[in-house]
């Protein structure tokens, strides 16, 4: 495995046509290539607007198989390109059950493996449990051709067990496909605060675990329009922010709250070892006395 590599994240804006979305994408993805990244993340469910925006049973329509049609598309791509690629899909298991799911493609095109959603919130026009059955996978690392990394999606960011679990199974990068923004009554308010909070638990995981944290956000104001079908409301204006953390914690490469970017940035392994070394926070971690934290609270 190489001493470095490079991270590319593609931030960008969803349209109401799915079919365009993924051309769009596709399209990023040469782009991220052409400045050098080696393993590249899309933002969560990218191929639509953020449809969890309303409860509408004629959405589920948009799941598909994994393998499956898009699965093949970037596959086709990953291997072109010589690129690793975290891709979040809307899964179709089975009649009824659905995931939120996040796609390991290694750069010889093939599918390494998935990992499904496990914390799936319910806030307003967040109506995601509606839409996706938790994962049942657990946390999971994978072996590429840049490295071994784990992803995990969007509202799974806020929780350090998810984070801890996937760094102990060997992980040097947590990736973070995203969709979160602000709710247009609040951001006066609270906008500040809300995305200085999403990205300081992040920086949190790479300190705690010794891992750079790559998370990657859409970008724009949505409705949920899905050809034309739209969500009753004010809509979301996605933050945008996509930033890459060493585990220092230092961001090292961030994008805009407005613009569409193709953000890159290197992982170093020699300097996550020398930290490591010199914060091991993994070594001295007093694991016979977890066990409570399996509890929902300690009465």
């Amino acid at each position: 495995m190489p001493d470095k590599f490079r991270v590319g994240l593609v931030q960008m804006s969803a349209t109401p046509d799915p079919e365009k979305n993924l051309q769009r994408a596709i399209d990023r993805l040469h782009q991220a290539q052409a400045k050098g990244a080696q393993i590249v993340c899309l933002p969560e469910l990218f191929q639509t607007q953020y449809f969890c925006q309303r409860e509408d049973a004629a959405l589920f329509d948009l799941a598909e198989p994994i393998p499956g049609p898009t699965t093949a598309k970037l596959s086709e791509v990953a291997k072109q390109l010589r690129i690793v690629l975290i891709a979040s899909l809307f899964e179709r298991r089975a009649a009824g059950v659905y995931h939120n799911t996040a796609v390991m493609i290694d750069a010889d095109g093939s599918l390494r493996g998935i990992y499904r959603k496990m914390h799936i919130p319910d806030d307003p026009l967040y109506y995601e449990k509606f839409y996706f059955t938790p994962g049942d996978l657990g946390f999971k690392a994978f072996d590429t051709q840049v490295g071994r990394v784990g992803t995990l999606v969007c509202w799974d960011q806020w929780y350090p067990e998810g984070a801890r679990l996937t760094a102990l199974q060997g992980a040097q990068v947590l990736f973070y496909p995203t969709a979160i923004g602000w709710h247009p009554d609040e951001k006066e308010h609270f906008g500040e605060a809300q995305f200085d909070a999403w990205q300081t638990i992040q920086r949190a995981h790479a300190i705690a675990n010794g891992v750079y944290v790559a998370v990657v956000n859409r970008v724009g104001f949505e409705e949920g329009n899905v050809r034309g079908n739209k969500a009753a409301g004010k809509g979301l204006e996605f933050w945008g922010g996509s930033f890459l953390a060493d585990p220092f914690g230092r961001v090292i490469a961030q994008a805009s709250h407005d613009k569409e970017e193709i953000l890159v940035g290197d992982v170093d392994l020699r300097a996550l070892e020398d930290i490591r070394r010199n914060w091991p926070f993994l070594r001295d971690r007093r694991i016979d006395a977890y066990a409570p934290i399996t509890s929902r609270l300690i009465d």
